[in-house]
């Protein structure tokens, strides 16, 4: 069973990295208005973690999303970012947000507490740069989980002289709402949001004159639900360095398929300073 839900998204992102690997690669330094954070302006990230013994802050991170059927949904995520190891950083981050409309109730809550651990493998040579992600949303606040909502993620990006390419793919562990049993079946339909799995492709590219990027991404996700039709967005966005120490995003896109069509938009901003042990 699992070997058969697998198989569409491990064909699509094997792909992908096909694709992205046989692209001739350029040394390239990384600055901070290169990183993109997932979300941060767009789903896809690439493959490089925050700097050793680096800290980093997402400001009030802000996402609005409007359903072609009317209903709207926003939050906010502040968010925490360590650079502990070489290659390795870990997350926390404490989504609120606001659902309803359409003659629904509105409600603003907690959506979980959001765990994660990034690890990078290596840099780019003759292959693509790879790393590798966890991530555990833990029940919290009456619109988060019910249940651990654990992730792991597969991430490769490629430079080129003109633009960067990035490949992210996805497997989320939680019940199916129609066929979990009677005594989960209210977790599991609290969770129903969460994608079973995800695919995205995104390109890149700067002016480091101006300290600025720009990107855009085409993304495909199932549902848990897995009889649910399959969910292709496409998105766009800008990152942009103000300082050494504080980069401004923003960004938008269109759900095309799937449950609930409709656009979101995306902004904030992330500032970076050092661990108070730095350089010791």
């Amino acid at each position: 069973m699992v070997a058969h839900i697998l198989r569409g998204p491990v064909v699509l992102f094997a792909l992908a990295i096909a694709l992205v690997s046989m692209l001739p690669s350029v040394a390239f330094a990384q600055t901070d208005y290169f990183n993109t954070d997932a979300g941060r302006p767009i789903r896809v990230e690439d493959a490089y973690a925050l700097e050793r013994q680096a800290l980093e802050l997402q400001i009030a991170p802000f996402r609005v999303e409007r359903a072609r059927a009317g209903g709207y949904r926003w939050g906010i995520e502040p968010e925490i970012a360590i650079g502990l190891l070489p290659r390795t950083h870990i997350e926390v981050g404490v989504p609120i947000l606001q659902s309803g409309g359409n003659g629904l109730p509105r409600t603003t809550a907690v959506g979980g507490v959001e765990l994660s651990a990034f690890y990078n493998f290596n840099a780019e040579t003759r292959l693509p740069a790879f790393a590798i992600a966890g991530e555990v949303v833990i029940p919290a606040g009456s619109l988060g989980p019910s249940t651990k909502i654990p992730t792991i993620k597969g991430i490769a990006t490629r430079t080129l002289p003109w633009a960067r390419f990035h490949v992210n793919g996805q497997f989320t562990f939680a019940s199916d709402p129609t066929t979990a049993p009677p005594s989960t079946r209210a977790d599991a339909e609290s969770n129903a949001e969460y994608s079973r799995w995800q695919v995205g492709m995104a390109v890149d590219r700067s002016l480091p004159l101006r300290s600025m990027l720009f990107t855009a991404e085409v993304v495909t996700s199932q549902p848990l639900v897995r009889a649910a039709a399959l969910r292709w967005d496409v998105a766009a966005g800008t990152r942009i360095q103000f300082s050494p120490r504080v980069a401004f995003d923003m960004g938008g896109g269109y759900r095309l398929t799937g449950e609930d069509p409709g656009w979101f938009a995306t902004t904030g901003a992330a500032v970076a300073i050092g661990l108070p042990w730095r350089g010791n």
